[in-house]
């Protein structure tokens, strides 16, 4: 299982992927979307983090050409900002059931990556 991690904060990116690394998840970690992009280059994820409003492209269009690469990739949306209404400019809606509101707990974050992967329990 792999899990990317995308935020422009790179203090809680870098220590989300610390504490899932902990509990055996192994979960890189990038600060911008086009270190994203490169890195989804050269790996397949299952999953990918990402922070909604990143600098210079939002986490919905990161989404959308990371599916363009890899179609079977989940994602789980992150922000500051507030979930369950529409949070970009008309092109993309998160909804509470793929959005977790910061700062992320880390439990919460497991919980949410075992449903959004379809994994029965606590597998991950």
């Amino acid at each position: 299982m792999k899990i990317l991690l995308v935020d422009d904060e790179k203090e809680l990116v870098s220590t989300l992927a610390e504490r899932l690394e902990i509990r055996g998840i192994n979960a890189d970690w990038v600060i911008s979307g086009e270190e994203a992009l490169e890195r989804a280059e050269k790996v397949v994820y299952d999953l990918a983090v990402l922070d909604i409003k990143i600098p210079r492209i939002s986490g919905f269009s990161l989404k959308r050409k990371l599916q363009e690469k890899h179609p079977e990739m989940k994602f789980i949306f992150m922000t500051g900002h507030g979930c369950g209404y529409d949070l970009e400019d008309g092109s993309g809606k998160a909804g509470d059931e793929d959005c977790l509101a910061k700062p992320v707990d880390i439990t919460t974050l497991i919980e949410k990556m075992n449903e959004v992967l379809n994994v029965r329990g606590d597998a991950l």
